[in-house]
């Protein structure tokens, strides 16, 4: 059993993530570290934990432990997944990674000097209706692909969450920009030429809490836009030919809907709808990553896949400074 430790007591560990490797056949928890001696023993107990560590340095010192979940606020992330690694333990890292793509090479060095895998968490790479949708594009079942369409947006101005705070990396680029644009390019293997886009900043948070994206991919366009200070909502569909795929809860499956999508065929006169109950991405994602850490051939997210994905990131808080087109 691969054995897991987690850096912080960070609400996406307690409700997604640990409940997952709780849930998983290859691995267990077996650590908690927190700067608070008191919330990391809660949680351990919580979640059965036998170690408690009053420090992240402790744990990943612990040899009770083969990885690390890192939920740590954004700007803490790259710093923690180098320490970890430097440590020889194996990483899963929150999204965002970093909030420049330059900043991730040193990442990618730890990693391969460590020999250790270290992983961003897009868990939806790991969700079955996205590794089918994918499989649908390439075997052509919408034909060419003229257009995308994405959105994702929910309602917090609250102003001690960090996704209000700059110095911690927060805004909704990095928040949840990243989905549209990760599932077009896993979906498609394609990448990104050119953006247009526009970004708004909260007046009194300074971080960016609505943009609206135009992506070139060369054969096809991708339109998203992401904000937090609307309704929920999430959408996706990818448009060609011949059909198209509509998405019904296409990032938080099971929170926003069911998780299922449609396939059209050009007139309508033939529909198609996949559903995937309880496929639990999360567990899937930390089997993966304990899997790939233990030698098991499984595709992971790589680094050098996160590099690519915050470039688009990038470029379109660079597009959203002047009108025109901005190069990926």
């Amino acid at each position: 059993m691969f054995k897991w430790g987690v850096l912080s007591t960070a609400k996406i560990g307690r409700e997604q993530v640990l409940p997952a490797i709780q849930d998983a056949d290859n691995g267990v928890l077996t650590a908690v570290g927190s700067r608070d001696q008191s919330r990391a023993r809660a949680l351990a107990d919580r979640f059965g934990a036998p170690h408690a560590f009053g420090s992240y340095e402790a744990l990943l010192e612990s040899d009770d432990v083969d990885g690390v979940y890192i939920p740590l606020p954004t700007s803490q992330h790259a710093e923690w997944a180098i320490r970890a690694a430097d440590a020889g333990k194996h990483v899963l890292v929150e999204k965002p990674l970093t909030l420049n793509a330059d900043d991730i090479q040193p990442v990618i060095e730890a990693r391969d000097r460590n020999e250790v895998i270290v992983s961003e968490a897009f868990m939806v790479t790991y969700h079955p209706q996205w590794l089918k949708i994918r499989e649908l594009i390439g075997d052509g079942a919408i034909g060419r692909i003229r257009h995308v369409q994405g959105a994702f947006s929910y309602y917090n101005r609250d102003p001690s969450n960090m996704r209000n705070q700059v110095d911690l990396g927060g805004g909704g680029l990095p928040d949840i920009g990243v989905y549209p644009t990760v599932t077009t390019r896993f979906c498609t293997g394609m990448e990104p030429k050119r953006v247009q886009a526009v970004v708004e900043r909260d007046k009194e948070f300074g971080t960016d809490c609505y943009a609206s994206v135009k992506g070139d991919f060369g054969d096809f366009e991708l339109s998203f836009y992401c904000s937090m200070q609307m309704a929920l909502r999430q959408s996706m569909v990818f448009h060609g030919e011949t059909g198209y795929i509509e998405v019904n809860a296409p990032f938080n499956s099971g929170d926003y809907g069911d998780e299922q999508f449609t396939l059209f065929n050009a007139d309508h006169s033939y529909a198609e709808t996949f559903r995937f109950p309880a496929a639990r991405q999360y567990r899937r994602q930390v089997e993966a990553i304990a899997e790939a850490a233990t030698g098991g051939k499984v595709e992971i997210f790589s680094l050098e896949d996160s590099v690519l994905n915050q470039k688009f990131i990038d470029a379109i808080f660079r597009a959203g400074e002047h009108d025109g087109w901005e190069t990926v």
